[in-house]
């Protein structure tokens, strides 16, 4: 068996939120999922600010303005509306205030969301305010 990579291979993808990605999957239509995905795309935001390749301020805001209309269109629940938009809101700002939104919104859809995906969310948290 060969276990060098041969040098005309890619590196192997790794996406960095597998367990809120397979929650969305698992649940069906409803609440429930649509705060799945909303947390997913509020971990994709928020990994712009400080990731691999961080993104441009203003890019950011584009894509803030962008992702505010997508959550207009879900039906989330009230509870959680809130703390959706400021996460969203945040990722236009510094990595810290990503990271204080990202625990608040932990706190408010913790019940929506499985212990792996409440996981993720918070090591992406802490990941920004280290």
């Amino acid at each position: 068996m060969h276990t060098e990579p041969l040098p005309y291979s890619l590196e192997p993808l790794t996406f960095p939120f597998p367990a809120m990605a397979a929650l969305a999957g698992r649940l069906p239509l409803g609440g429930g999922r649509e705060v799945a995905l909303a947390s997913l795309l509020v971990a994709r935001l928020a990994l712009g600010v400080r990731g691999p390749e961080p993104m441009s301020v203003p890019d950011r805001v584009a894509r803030a303005a962008s992702a505010k209309v997508w959550l207009a269109s879900l039906a989330l629940p009230a509870a959680t509306r809130v703390s959706f938009a400021r996460c969203v809101d945040a990722t236009a700002s510094a990595p810290q205030q990503v990271a204080s939104a990202l625990r608040s919104l932990v706190a408010a859809a913790s019940s929506h969301l499985d212990g792996p995906a409440v996981q993720e969310l918070e090591r992406l948290a802490r990941e920004l305010s280290d």
